[in-house]
């Protein structure tokens, strides 16, 4: 009897181990699945990004007078107006007034300066490009700067679900005009509403009851 009962336990064993390593060996191809497909992607992006380096780097080739140089945070750029004077450049905490237009590569306009109107944009706290965050901070105030964007530091695979295409690199012309300490320009939109508010109210203004025009301020409207 006590045999028997020897023999069934060891039975019970050699099933329970041999369904744990069936269990453990079942789970091998989803890892090496996962694994092959991170790797393919990796690849996939390598190339990506090869080929648009190839557009950029032809582009340049085609105007020898135009003299690009390379960033090290992955873009090109090239100086139309610039500014050997000034030696401060906007920082986390300054607030950046500008204006810019957006091309393809073969120089046809995406979106014009006209239809994307002057910028005000708090360094590092608001959400933009990731090329036009970096390159801004490389400007100083009255410089006018080509840049040359792959399409992982610009719109990447989505575009911008309006004009701009899936990887699709960018020519963009930013102007930067000034930019001041976010601690300046909120005291500076303070002191403008005051002083609209402090207005005294004409003849015509005050028959029509016209409500009195205020900055808006970007940064916390």
């Amino acid at each position: 009897m006590n045999y028997n009962k020897i023999i069934l336990v060891a039975f019970l064993m050699t099933l329970l181990i041999s369904g744990c390593k069936q269990s453990q060996e079942a789970r091998r191809p989803v890892s090496q699945a996962s694994g092959t497909f991170m790797k393919k992607s990796a690849e996939r992006n390598k190339k990506l990004v090869a080929t648009e380096e190839g557009q950029i780097d032809a582009l340049i080739k085609s105007n020898p007078k135009v003299k690009y140089m390379a960033s090290t945070k992955g873009y090109w750029y090239t100086y139309l107006v610039q500014n050997p004077i000034d030696t401060l450049t906007p920082k986390k905490g300054d607030v950046a007034f500008f204006e810019y237009e957006i091309k393809d590569l073969k120089g046809r306009i995406i979106y014009s300066q006209v239809e994307l109107k002057p910028q005000t944009y708090a360094i590092d706290k608001q959400n933009i490009m990731t090329g036009l965050r970096e390159g801004i901070k490389l400007m100083h105030k009255n410089e006018k700067v080509i840049f040359l964007f792959p399409s992982h530091i610009a719109y990447g695979y989505h575009g911008d679900d309006k004009k701009i295409g899936t990887n699709q690199p960018l020519l963009c012309t930013v102007t930067l005009h000034n930019f001041i300490s976010e601690v300046a320009f909120k005291k500076e939109i303070l002191l403008r509403k005051t002083d609209a508010l402090n207005q005294v109210p004409n003849e015509e203004t005050t028959t029509q009851k016209k409500p009195i025009n205020t900055i808006k301020d970007s940064l916390t409207n």
